[in-house]
């Protein structure tokens, strides 16, 4: 597999996942932007790894809860590189909040960051994927949440699912156009996000009892299946999420 001469814009990319997908697709040749909206000094340092893999790369920070972000984005990655064929919405954050202690702010914080962005994100990217002609690929980077209820994170849950339903429609929408639009769903992953369970021996047994792999994803395992997604093997693959959870969803007690 191959993405030379690929472009590819990572949202959330100077950490977590969004690192391991911005290098795993600098491992196969793309050319790589990487946002962020915080930590320039972690952007830079990804983006010297990129460039030790002999890719090329820029760095953009870009608030994509904002359109005006989200636009500098795209035409940033296009007058730097003359065109886009990947976007990775990719930037998430959670509150950890049940449906009755949820602040309207927490509300908004969650939806924009993770659901408009990738709304917009998707809707941009489309839009000059069509102007330049040739297709492209749209990978939105969801969660094993967007079908599987997790009491005390409702909006993250919410946000979700509304990218499941928006991967699925916008691929219908963008299908004429050969833009492919697929979701990843990891389920738990070794990242920052997650530190608290990561750090505390009793919740990461009971966490990877519920794993039948027994154990928490590395974030390049699901930098992989992104760079698969991305790739020509998968060009028939779009409207659906791929689930990444080492069979999360699928455990039982055998009760």
């Amino acid at each position: 597999m191959s993405l030379a001469n690929k472009v590819a814009i990572v949202t959330g990319g100077n950490s977590g996942i969004g690192k391991a997908i911005a290098l795993e697709l600098a491992k196969q040749g793309a050319n790589v932007v990487i946002d962020y909206v915080s930590h320039p000094d972690a952007a830079t340092a990804v983006e010297q790894e990129i460039i030790a893999l002999g890719a090329r790369v820029i760095g953009v920070q870009a608030d994509v809860s904002k359109l005006a972000d989200l636009e500098k984005l795209v035409s940033s990655a296009v007058a730097q590189f003359g065109h886009l064929d990947v976007m990775v919405n990719n930037a998430g954050v959670e509150t950890r909040t049940s449906i009755l202690d949820t602040t309207e702010a927490q509300y908004e914080k969650v939806l924009e960051i993770n659901l408009k962005s990738a709304f917009f994100g998707t809707q941009l990217a489309a839009k000059q994927m069509i102007k330049q002609g040739g297709g492209g690929r749209i990978i939105n980077i969801t969660s094993i949440h967007e079908d599987w209820p997790m009491p005390g994170n409702t909006p993250y849950c919410l946000s979700k699912g509304g990218m499941r339903m928006l991967t699925r429609t916008a691929a219908v929408e963008l299908a004429p156009h050969n833009i492919l639009v697929v979701g990843v769903a990891p389920g738990a992953v070794a990242t920052p996000i997650n530190l608290s369970t990561m750090t505390d021996p009793a919740l990461m047994a009971k966490l990877n009892a519920a794993i039948p792999l027994g154990r928490m994803a590395r974030p390049e395992e699901i930098g992989s299946v992104v760079a698969f997604l991305a790739g020509d093997g998968a060009s028939y693959i779009t409207a659906t999420t791929i689930i990444t959870d080492g069979g999360m969803m699928q455990s039982s007690p055998g009760l």
